[in-house]
């Protein structure tokens, strides 16, 4: 299996490769060559395996290069007791019509888990596949969840090193004690004045730096990425749509081959594009449901067919949604286009801010896609209403999707449905009480204990004793400085 840059059709590489550049060399993403089929016969025999099985059967089509026996040492080692569920992505069935699949019982307690402790040992064993020397700095830009996660997943790993940045006023008290009482002598962590489009066009512009990767060259290091840019943080997320197919049929709700439909909240759009490979790989998927809070810009791309991230830019209290500029929507446009199209589309984004991609690719989008989105105050209401009539406790994130799944449904449509919900509710801890009418007004460890008390349910141990713990990195840089903090880092 070769993998293509979206940008230059002939800039070819393998998994390995792939995985270890993060980024292609001329700013594009790496996508297969092809999409492998999984016939209905296969899904039934995933329907009896567990979660290990389940990724080690998807992402073996992806990764011909390495063994199974690799790949299940991977597996193994990432889906262990560092998740405090069995199942690793249990499918939650709210009734016969309404699943929600829970991708947040890993260590960092959000969906992020389910690649970045999958990613470490890909990149590792690709270096050596490649006979690569150099150590790796793993750069990464997060607007909360992937920052922790990645750190989680490279802490200590040798021949690594990893350096993340998020936008100082752009997570949540929670995520950022995680991310910044961090352990591990190979990490750092930097806040960026601005938000995560400023932070993250930060980071691509380091990775473009040709000067800047000579120097860390002369170093004996070299720049990837940990971001969804990489296809090795992509694939294992295909992975979890199979799954949650098959929970829905082992539960009895469906037959095989029934369609049902994914309800997904993102921003960057990489969650979401991990649906629409598995739905083109075969599982019966009949619509992806794009869920936004109030940085709409995929809901007005998906209904127009114009991506413009030139408007107002809203911190809302599903921080990890917001976001203008959807990294991974490039490689959507490639597989319904060419490196051309798409080259100059990114183009126009990087000058004017904006890209029309013309009435045939937007027919194709909406084929498989929907699109919505919903703001604060009814996101805390399904939040608050959810939990009163279910006993159900979600995140901000999940809320966005119930409110937008519910808006599209109001016809008196009811479909069977997973909704993808991302991460705990203790992450958001003072919008959750919010929404419940309780006082928020508290420190990050406070708000824990107090949803714990409020709701009666139990937090993660990941997210316990966050106070008593060393707070190590307080740094906040200015966009253009980053360069430097990363080079200083590095020695």
């Amino acid at each position: 299996m070769k993998y293509y840059s979206t940008r230059d059709k002939s800039n070819i590489v393998t998994a390995a490769q792939a995985i270890v550049q993060g980024l292609a060399s001329d700013g594009g993403l790496f996508v297969p060559e092809t999409i492998l089929a999984v016939p209905l016969s296969e899904i039934e025999q995933l329907c009896k395996m567990d979660y290990r099985e389940r990724a080690v059967a998807i992402m073996s089509k992806y990764l011909d290069e390495f063994t199974q026996d690799e790949l299940r040492s991977f597996v193994r080692g990432a889906y262990a007791d560092n998740y405090d569920n069995t199942e690793i992505a249990p499918t939650r069935f709210l009734n016969d019509n309404t699943g929600v699949l829970e991708l947040w019982h890993g260590p960092t307690c959000a969906f992020k888990d389910m690649a970045l402790q999958m990613l470490p040992r890909l990149l590792t064993a690709s270096l050596k596949k490649l006979g690569e020397t150099r150590k790796v700095c793993i750069l990464v830009a997060t607007s909360g969840d992937t920052g922790k996660a990645a750190l989680e997943g490279f802490a200590d790993v040798e021949g690594t090193s990893i350096v993340v940045f998020y936008p100082r006023d752009g997570v949540s008290d929670v995520q950022k004690l995680q991310m910044t009482t961090q352990r591990g002598e190979n990490v750092f962590v930097s806040a960026v004045e601005g938000n995560f489009d400023d932070a993250q066009t930060g980071v691509k512009a380091i990775f473009s730096d040709r000067e800047f990767a000579k120097k860390l060259d002369e170093k004996g290091i070299f720049l990837s990425s940990a971001n969804s840019i990489n296809w090795g943080r992509l694939l294992p997320q295909v992975v979890y749509y199979f799954s949650a197919y098959c929970d829905y049929i082992n539960s009895g709700k469906i037959e095989m081959g029934d369609e049902i439909d994914f309800c997904v909240p993102t921003g960057n759009f990489g969650d979401i594009l991990a649906g629409w490979y598995a739905k083109k790989m075969g599982l019966p998927v009949r619509r992806l449901i794009c869920a936004s809070n109030r940085n709409n810009v995929l809901t007005d791309f998906i209904n127009t067919g114009m991506y413009d991230r030139n408007r107002e830019f809203f911190a809302t209290i599903s921080p990890s949604m917001d976001i203008l500029v959807s990294s991974n929507l490039e490689r959507l446009l490639f597989m319904l286009s060419d490196d051309i199209c798409v080259k100059g589309w990114m183009n126009e984004l990087k000058t004017v801010g904006k890209y029309d991609v013309g009435a045939k690719v937007l027919a194709e989008i909406q084929a498989d896609f929907d699109g919505g989105f919903t703001n604060d105050d009814e996101a805390k209401a399904f939040i608050r209403e959810l939990f009163k009539g279910s006993s159900y406790l979600m995140d901000t994130h999940t809320a966005d999707a119930f409110a937008v799944l519910s808006n599209m449904y109001k016809t008196g449509e009811d479909f069977p449905t997973v909704i993808v919900s991302t991460a705990s509710p203790y992450k958001f801890a003072d919008s959750v009480l919010e929404a419940l009418g309780e006082d928020s007004s508290l420190s990050g460890a406070e708000l824990i204990e107090r949803l714990s008390a409020v709701t009666g349910t139990t937090a993660p141990k990941p997210l316990t004793g966050l106070d008593s713990r060393e707070v190590r990195f307080t740094n906040c840089t200015a966009k253009e400085q980053m360069p430097d903090v990363v080079m200083n880092f590095l020695g």
